[in-house]
């Protein structure tokens, strides 16, 4: 039966052959012969220490240098909010308490100091007009009897006392008409008779209008407008006690937002905080920011960096630097073909670079590239 097949046995085994090779290298192991090794490791690792045989291919992905100090520029990063300058911000409320009879902006909309915002019937207003009225009247009867008195003591016919009294009476009837002339203009209002029209006190805009044709408004209500002027803003910082002593007003800052990433956004340190924040250790710093388009709102959040001046400092390239867990290291030539992987502190770091608090030196030789092609070690 076996000598009837062997030639077909023969046509399979031959066809199969490559198949049979593993299989029969492991009977001849197992027959006792001792089997050579087909490859050698082309690495070796001893604790931290990584040699690379000649055959390598991973040294051709290797590229070294030397570490330097470097002239470094410090900087200081704190979360801000932007927020409207006071003396450009107003909320508008009505002094007296009447009915809105007309409404002469929308929300939006752009005004100029002065313009009527909203024109309401006051019966309060009228009073007010009253008393200036009133004290105009009140002068100049005050006058026409201080130049009388003068008129007879200058003829001889006057008494003297009666001069030095109608003196008095016409300046305190002068300071009553002030008073009444500030209490009208402190209303700012362009109003006759009974009716009164508030106006902006400042140029900018209307960002909030609630003013209804037809509603009654008392005089101690929410202000129903808000006006702001948003061609500059502040942003509101928070720097840690210890970096306070890099920062001066007028130092230039910049800004970036999340709406905005690719925006270039600079200002101005403007005003630092004479006082410390205890729970935060950090005081407040408020910055200047031009903002002609208006992109910049009020309540965003912002990101703010301050210079720190220059420093020397060791200064690698971001791609030497690995991660193990928390840590993070780099490869350091050592030998001909050896590397030593070394933890280090990294710093302030970009896209491109990283600072190294510690852990590196000058005349140390880094891996700069290939550092993920490494075996791992212990």
């Amino acid at each position: 039966m076996i000598l009837k097949n062997e030639p077909l046995l023969i046509k399979i085994f031959s066809m199969k052959a490559v198949f049979f090779t593993p299989v029969l290298a492991f009977i001849i192991s197992c027959s006792g012969k001792k089997e050579e090794p087909q490859q050698k490791e082309n690495f070796s690792i001893k604790g931290n220490h990584v040699i690379l045989a000649e055959s390598n291919p991973v040294l051709k992905k290797i590229t070294t240098e030397t570490v330097t100090e470097q002239q470094y520029s410090k900087s200081i990063t704190s979360a801000g909010t932007i927020e409207t300058i006071p003396n450009n911000y107003a909320e508008i409320a009505s002094p007296f308490s009447g009915r809105v009879i007309r409404s002469f902006i929308n929300i939006g909309q752009t005004v100029k100091a002065g313009s009527p915002i909203f024109e309401i019937l006051a019966p309060g207003y009228s009073s007010v007009r009253k008393d200036y009225s009133d004290a105009i009247n009140d002068v100049r009867l005050a006058e026409k009897n201080y130049k009388r008195q003068q008129d007879l003591v200058r003829h001889g016919v006057g008494i003297q006392k009666e001069l030095e009294e109608a003196e008095t009476e016409y300046q305190n009837k002068k300071t009553s008409l002030s008073n009444a002339s500030s209490a009208l203009n402190a209303y700012n209002s362009k109003g006759s008779g009974g009716t009164y029209i508030i106006q902006a006190p400042i140029s900018g805009e209307i960002i909030s209008n609630k003013v209804v044709t037809g509603q009654y408004l008392k005089e101690d209500s929410e202000p129903v407008v808000i006006i702001a002027e948003l061609s500059k803003v502040w942003i509101t910082g928070a720097v840690k006690e210890k970096d306070i002593r890099f920062i001066s007003p007028g130092d230039p800052v910049s800004v970036q937002v999340n709406t905005y990433p690719d925006m270039e956004i600079t200002g101005k340190v403007y005003h630092i905080s004479e006082l410390v924040d205890e729970d935060t250790r950090s005081i407040k710093v408020l910055i200047q920011c031009d903002n002609p388009q208006r992109k910049l709102k009020p309540g965003m959040f912002a990101a703010v960096t301050y210079s720190a001046g220059t420093e020397k400092a060791v200064i690698i390239p971001s791609g030497a630097l690995m991660q193990q867990g928390d840590r993070q290291y780099v490869w350091i030539k050592t030998g001909r073909n050896k590397f030593t992987k070394r933890l280090v502190v990294p710093g302030t770091t970009s896209e491109k670079t990283t600072k190294i608090n510690s852990g590196l030196k000058p005349g140390d030789i880094i891996m700069a590239q290939g550092g993920i092609y490494m075996p791992e070690t212990k």
